[in-house]
């Protein structure tokens, strides 16, 4: 396609952070006319859903999953806008196969909708009603969001935008709005289902970084629902840094430019608006001063926080403060030989070996095996990524951090090898990844991920807003609705664009 031509009548828009949720936002500014500078202190553009390269093979770093490919999905959306090729994908089915404590016949969540139904009734008997009820919560709450809505609206336009994507349908949701899964587990008495509920406090950990008792029902009814026909996961060919890698192309064929290796050190301000940000070259030592009209931050409501200085906004920072602590994450990543690998492996698993112990710490562990000739292995060879929520920081004291590195690698390999044929013999690589690794590569505050768990306080309608109370400043990403993923952070980039472009 050919390039396109700059608007230098529109605004002049910097976005920090070149993850999924940046670069989608600078691609369709781009796109749309608007010079785009995006700067990130990274080697490589993607964030938590990039790549790093061992060997021969090819790791995943955080995300190894993507929803939204489908027609009306959010990356076919947007990527149909940009006029690029959706990436190709393997649909996962099952996405995901969950081994609960002591029991070797997985959970398998099923692509196939009525597949899905009897899988569930089997292993939950008369649970039936509660699943209808996430069913119907999916329904109403998958079109309404398919409309487009501003959540949370923050001016007349935005609430515009919210009142329009309103229909009939969407009052089932209303007396649902202040329950949590928890909740709705106790109306239909399954409150004391040891299985079921660890089940869902399982799945949910991954979606919504907090357990059934404390997850929004409406958010919980789309997360757990979205893995089904018509929509779905895949597992993108080649890595999830095809998603990155396209959206690069789009940007710089669009005029967009793109600097890696730059981290902007602090969003500058005169009175109460931002007027640009402070960049440090982290090749040469340069730093320097680029304006900006408009100023886009692909961050943590925490890493906001502290670009724009503690007392620019202190009512933001005090409920930012007032936050939760955010999980982080430790992640394994084996190179390893074919014969590690069991015959008809699931590619992707969740395993909790302890009923008594926590949803992390290696005690829950979720799991990711490449696909022959998906392109992240050698022939003969497979990666095997197991990831385990953590206490982030905790990494960040005084203790000897290798010697807890190194405790936790063996123990995940100790617990993988319940499951894989893990020997000497055939790991062939061994790399892991802590918060202060994420820290240093996403830049995320003490190395977080996932975003902001979603709790009645912090989901939709009650979460932290695209508009920031400084007017020319917006924050993208998984601490905005609709979350954390892909698609998340896509469609909150997207909100972004339709309100600065409007």
């Amino acid at each position: 396609m050919p390039h396109k031509q700059t608007d230098s009548s529109k605004p002049r828009i910097v976005v920090i952070g070149a993850g999924i949720g940046g670069l989608t936002a600078a691609a369709l500014l781009a796109h749309r006319g608007y010079p785009v500078l995006v700067l990130d202190q990274a080697i490589v553009p993607g964030g938590c859903a990039s790549t790093f390269k061992r060997q021969g093979f090819t790791f995943d770093v955080g995300a190894t999953q993507v929803a939204g490919l489908e027609p009306g999905g959010i990356h076919k959306r947007i990527f149909d806008e940009l006029e690029i090729d959706i990436p190709p994908g393997i649909p996962c089915d099952p996405a995901c196969a969950v081994f609960l404590p002591g029991e070797t016949t997985p959970i398998n969540v099923w692509r196939d909708r009525e597949k899905w139904q009897a899988e569930r009734q089997g292993q939950f008997p008369g649970s039936e009603p509660f699943w209808q009820l996430l069913a119907r919560l999916f329904e109403a709450c998958w079109r309404f969001q398919g409309r487009d809505p501003v959540l949370p609206p923050r001016n007349i336009w935005d609430l515009g935008q919210l009142l329009k994507a309103v229909r009939p349908d969407t009052l089932i949701t209303v007396p649902f709005t202040f329950m949590t899964v928890g909740d709705a587990l106790r109306i239909y008495g399954l409150s004391d289902r040891l299985r079921l509920r660890t089940f869902l406090d399982m799945q949910l950990k991954l979606y919504s970084q907090v357990d059934a008792e404390e997850t929004a029902l409406l958010y919980a009814a789309t997360a757990l629902a979205v893995s089904q026909t018509p929509q779905g996961l895949y597992h993108l060919l080649g890595s999830m840094q095809v998603l990155s890698d396209r959206l690069v192309g789009a940007l710089e064929r669009d005029g967009g430019k793109l600097l890696m290796c730059h981290t902007v050190e602090r969003i500058e301000m005169s009175g109460e608006k931002a007027t640009g940000v402070g960049i440090k070259n982290q090749k040469t030592g340069e730093v320097w001063r680029e304006p900006a009209d408009i100023v886009i931050a692909n961050v943590t409501v925490q890493n906001l926080v502290n670009l724009l200085g503690n007392e620019t906004l202190p009512g933001y920072k005090r409920r930012v403060d007032k936050l939760p602590a955010p999980s982080g994450a430790f992640v394994l990543y084996l190179g390893v030989d074919c014969s590690a690998i069991p015959e008809g492996y699931l590619p992707h698993l969740q395993f909790l070996y302890d009923y008594d112990g926590p949803i992390g710490e290696n005690n829950s562990l979720f799991v990711s095996v490449s696909h022959p000739g998906d392109g992240r292995a050698p022939f003969g060879k497979a990666t095997i990524i197991a990831s385990s929520f953590t206490e982030a920081g905790a990494w960040w004291h005084d203790r000897d951090y290798e010697e807890m590195k190194q405790l936790y690698t063996r123990e995940a390999i100790a617990r993988l090898g319940q499951y894989f044929n893990l020997t000497p013999e055939t790991i062939i690589l061994t790399e892991a990844a802590t918060p202060r690794t994420f820290a240093r590569y996403t830049g995320r505050d003490l190395g977080v991920v996932g975003g902001i768990g979603q709790r009645l306080s912090t989901f939709g309608p009650f979460g932290f807003a695209n508009r920031t109370p400084i007017e020319n400043v917006w924050l993208v990403g998984d601490s905005t609705h609709p979350g954390e993923g892909t698609a998340g952070v896509s469609y909150s980039a997207l909100t972004v664009v339709r309100q600065i472009d409007f």
